[in-house]
């Protein structure tokens, strides 16, 4: 899909809470605190499709969620992905890993795989030692009841006021409306056809989601663009959050 510019005009009409528009090569993207406003098919769309997937198909998806995903990356493994460059824009944090760490080093740096929601990172990693961690389209793989294993995980081996970086799907994301109606797992909440699923988040959700693991806010905010198909003529809304938050420092013990 090709990207198109859209005008300031566009941009700034009816959304007083724009915080700071961005261009990226030909594209405009605005960041804001509020969800976008469904028109009304997209709305009677979503008040129709209540019906939920069994408890024993959901059951049998969380049991196999790691093989879907094993096969989706053994078929997209070359022909899927596309480096847009906006993670060293959007989280200065990145261009002084970069700038430090030019290349790949065997006494800096340990490859591993493990489940966030199960294996303990401390066998891997020492404790208080991340200066930082990404989470760009992680959580939303996750199923919600486990979602706060992550963060206690990371949480343990993050130093004291370093942060997560987080992007992910945001509510009413076009990707969203796309779902057929049989897809629903929950508020949210989503199966695709090859068995893996997704969750679209609320900032208020996420927000929730951390502090209640003892993370401080740092920015929390979702980002709307438009990504255009010339071929079809079509114009699709993506709308992603992306966030900040912060381990916070160890407070010293103070003696009468």
């Amino acid at each position: 899909m090709d990207e198109s510019v859209m005008s300031q005009e566009d941009v700034f009409a009816n959304h007083p809470n724009v915080i700071a528009p961005t261009c990226e090569g030909s594209a405009f993207q605005k960041k804001v605190h509020s969800i976008r406003t469904l028109s009304a098919e997209e709305a009677e769309k979503l008040a129709r499709d209540q019906t939920l997937i069994s408890d024993f198909k959901q059951s049998k998806l969380e049991k196999e969620a790691q093989k879907n995903w094993d096969l989706f990356y053994k078929r997209n493994s070359t022909n899927f992905f596309k480096d847009r460059h906006w993670t060293t824009r959007e989280f200065e944090e990145l261009k002084a890993c970069r700038e430090k760490n030019p290349s790949y080093n065997i006494e800096r740096c340990k490859v591993f795989q493990c489940d966030l929601t199960k294996d303990d990172l401390l066998e891997n990693i020492p404790e208080d030692s991340v200066d930082v961690v990404l989470l760009i389209f992680v959580l939303s793989a996750i199923h919600p009841d486990k979602m706060h294993l992550v963060l206690q995980n990371i949480y343990k081996v993050l130093k004291p006021g370093k942060c997560i970086l987080f992007r992910d799907y945001g509510l009413y994301d076009h990707s969203m409306l796309r779902f057929k109606s049989g897809s629903k797992l929950g508020d949210n909440f989503y199966v695709r056809q090859d068995g893996t699923r997704s969750y679209f988040f609320t900032h208020e959700f996420l927000s929730q989601l951390f502090m209640a693991e003892g993370y401080e806010q740092v920015v929390n905010e979702y980002v709307l663009r438009e990504t255009v198909n010339r071929k079809e003529g079509l114009c699709v809304p993506r709308i992603f959050l992306q966030s900040k938050f912060r381990k916070p420092l160890k407070q010293a013990m103070s003696f009468c």
